[in-house]
């Protein structure tokens, strides 16, 4: 770690090194963005960066104030993500699909004083503008309203050369929220170094990302997903991004790759299993341009990286990152997959398991991750007693709990306040999971603790059929069994619910807690055979 640091000068404004430095060495010409019927090259990022920094000063955006961005992915984030960096200011880019009082929280936490959005976005931010205490300007993407700014008309007006602000590798370059699935969301302050330590460490020797490569993420711009792996990975060695403004619905991958051809596809597991079920009814699926393919935002079962792998004869590297380290930080490899597994440290990142009391765990043994790294955030803003919480010296908790088996290899349990302890035995929920989709009737499913009627805690399965199945009380009673003749039998679904669609983050991780909320007891009378009592179809 010490070594990329040192490879870092003082003064360093990351814009320039992953706009500019393209340009000084000979990849004007090259295409950067690919986006919708256009394709952007370097030279043509780099003057539009600059008039966006040059607008953006216009506004009255000086050095450390905040810009807020609640954009699509299009040109026009890339543009106004690094023109913020470039003047010294710090973008947000932002959940785009979060409620009206969300953003309230957002702005007047952040001090915004401008906002960047989506035309198609803007009607939340309307509503509650007069709940907003320090935005100034309200700039559209589209077609503006009263008392709103075109982003065109903006930019045309601004000029194409821009002087960086002097910045020092340790200031404030960008902030991500997390997503908030317990309390408010929490502003990771980012540094100028982090987004090129994750590079340098990650996307280069990992996927051994090169200049001739094409990025598509189905994760958006502004998860620390998708802004590695569609924005500042590919920026980092020239190489070409696909951006894609609708949602990644099977149909739309499947048509994006057909037509970019992209080498690198970045997913989460929750669209690789609804892939995989598309492929089975969807013609031409050609995926022959990818070379290899990513994972995180959740444990990606075995089940569904074998059945990837033998549709498509493709990896995937299931890893772990979170938005206060910037990116992957635990990963498989190529050559060195144990599926199933989150796999093993990234080189230039330290990871321990520590129990309660902070003492580390034997192998073997469940405790909660810490990781060290020099692209861990600088703190939470305004949230003193979580940043005590959470960071401890260079390491930070994760709040994921997992174990190392005898190789090495990390294993993923579930977040802290995810375990099930029935009968005295804590019990895995992400285990109980990945048993019960390897059933062939199940899509996906989440596993929570649920009282009893003696009160006592027991894991309860909420299950996403595939398309020609259905529900029934015979089929909950099938995998129930199928779990028991898996796994150790104490930790099969008391109850089986078969749901719709399961509440996840946009960046698909599972809301557990709002099952929790969601969920009612189920009446079992007291003394009633677990193996049937409670099953709801």
């Amino acid at each position: 770690m010490s070594q990329v640091s040192t490879q870092i000068p003082e003064q360093f404004n990351v814009a320039v090194e992953l706009v500019d430095k393209n340009l000084e060495l000979g990849r004007g010409d090259k295409v950067a963005i690919y986006y919708q019927d256009q394709s952007l090259t370097y030279e043509q990022v780099y003057r539009m960066v600059n008039k966006a920094g040059n607008a953006l000063k216009s506004l009255g955006v000086e050095r450390e104030n905040r810009v807020l961005l609640l954009l699509l992915d299009s040109p026009e984030f890339v543009a106004t993500f690094f023109g913020a960096i470039k003047i010294g200011a710090v973008p947000i880019p932002t959940n785009t699909i979060l409620k009206a009082q969300d953003y309230v929280y957002l702005l007047n936490d952040s001090r915004a004083k401008v906002a960047v959005v989506s035309e198609a976005l803007i009607g939340p931010i309307e509503a509650i503008r007069k709940e907003l205490h320090y935005l100034k300007h309200l700039v559209v993407v589209g077609k503006a309203g009263p008392q709103q700014i075109a982003f065109d008309e903006l930019i045309q007006a601004a000029a194409d050369e821009l002087v960086p602000a002097d910045t020092h590798k340790d200031e404030p370059a960008f902030w991500l929220y997390s997503s908030g699935s317990t309390g408010f969301p929490k502003g990771a302050v980012h540094l100028h170094h982090d987004m090129i330590v994750s590079a340098d460490l990650y996307a280069k020797p990992i996927l051994n990302i090169q200049e001739n490569d094409t990025c598509y993420s189905v994760a958006k711009l502004f998860f620390a997903y998708g802004l590695g792996n569609a924005l500042y990975f590919p920026f980092r060695v020239g190489a070409s991004t696909v951006l894609v403004s609708e949602q990644p619905k099977p149909e739309t991958v499947f048509a994006t790759i057909r037509r970019y051809k992209p080498t690198l596809f970045y997913g989460v597991p929750t669209s690789y299993a609804a892939l995989l079920q598309a492929a089975a009814n969807t013609p031409n699926v050609d995926m022959h341009s990818v070379r290899l393919c990513t994972s995180a935002g959740e444990a990606l079962p075995k089940s569904v990286y074998e059945a990837w792998r033998n549709k498509f004869n493709l990896v995937i590297l299931d890893g772990i990152g979170s938005t206060e380290c910037t990116h992957i930080f635990i990963s498989n490899r190529l050559g060195d997959v144990k599926p199933g597994s989150t796999g093993r440290p990234v080189p230039g990142y330290e990871a321990k398991l520590v129990d309660p009391d902070g003492n580390p765990v034997p192998n073997g043994e469940i405790g909660t991750l810490m990781v060290k790294g020099d692209s861990i955030c600088a703190f939470y803003w305004n949230k003193h007693e979580k940043n005590k919480q959470t960071f401890f010296g260079p390491w930070i908790n994760t709040g994921d709990k997992y174990l190392i088996d005898e190789e090495g290899y990390f294993w993923y349990v579930g977040r802290t306040d995810d375990m099930i302890k029935p009968g005295g035995i804590w019990v895995s929920p992400i285990e109980v999971e990945n048993t019960i989709v390897e059933h062939p009737s199940v899509l996906e499913c989440a596993v929570i603790g649920v009282l009893d009627s003696d009160n006592l805690e027991k894991p309860k399965a909420y299950v996403v059929l595939k398309d020609g199945f259905t529900a029934s009380t015979e089929l909950a009673h099938e995998i129930q069994q199928f779990v028991k003749n898996r796994i150790a039998p104490y930790k099969f679904p008391r109850w089986v619910e078969f749901i719709a669609e399961l509440p996840k983050t946009a960046s698909g991780k599972m809301l557990r807690y709002k099952l929790r909320q969601l969920n009612q007891a189920p009446e079992a009378p007291k003394g009633a055979d677990p193996d049937r009592g409670g099953v709801k179809g």
